[in-house]
């Protein structure tokens, strides 16, 4: 639906504020007009014309700062929406990682034991694996998959043991337990790997 004069005239604050000057510079050249006319004695305080302005002053600030605060508001708000949109189904991704792992752990032990009568269950298992990999990929869940030898990441891997395996450095992955998932930007869950606690 296309905006009318009026809506895009309120979304933009710059225009609000140079339609209000240009009604106070109006306002004050009509009372500067008849300034002519009023008698000012010292003995008064502040004249009637002096009053105004400083009313007017202190609503000009008033207004200037409820459209500041209004366009944080919308910024606020724009931004919120964006990471709803984004991460708002972080709960349910991180609920399906377990089906995920469960998913692939039977497909690695049906392979392990494979013969004629467990072809058809392997497939069925790999094409649900790959569908579910396709869902979390269409809500920018993606998998991290750290390779052994890598070097350990505590932005990304969460270290389920340490061993000192020999021909490895300190804080290499010996072993991948279970991959990692990131959400768009975001760590979902880290990958649950071994590290090698060898001195050198």
């Amino acid at each position: 639906m296309a905006e009318s004069k009026d809506d895009t005239f309120l979304d933009d604050p710059e225009a609000i504020e140079a339609e209000i000057e240009a009604a106070l510079e109006g306002e004050e050249a009509a009372l500067d007009g008849g300034k002519e006319t009023v008698d000012i004695t010292e003995d008064q305080g502040p004249s009637e014309l002096e009053l105004m302005r400083a009313e007017r002053d202190e609503m000009k600030d008033r207004l200037l700062r409820v459209l500041a605060e209004s366009e944080n508001v919308r910024k606020r708000a724009d931004r919120d929406r964006r990471e709803g949109e984004q991460y708002g189904g972080s709960k349910l991704a991180r609920d399906l990682l377990p089906v995920y792992d469960n998913l692939y752990r039977a497909l690695q032990s049906a392979k392990e034991k494979e013969n004629e009568a467990a072809t058809a269950v392997i497939e069925g298992v790999e094409l649900t694996l790959r569908e579910l990999l396709n869902v979390f990929s269409k809500h920018g869940v993606s998998p991290l998959v750290p390779e052994v030898g890598d070097t350990f990441n505590p932005q990304e891997h969460e270290a389920m043991f340490e061993a000192p395996l020999p021909n490895t450095n300190k804080g290499e992955i010996i072993q991948v337990m279970a991959v990692g998932f990131m959400l768009h930007d975001r760590l979902l869950r880290p990958a649950q790997v071994g590290v090698s606690s060898n001195p050198g």
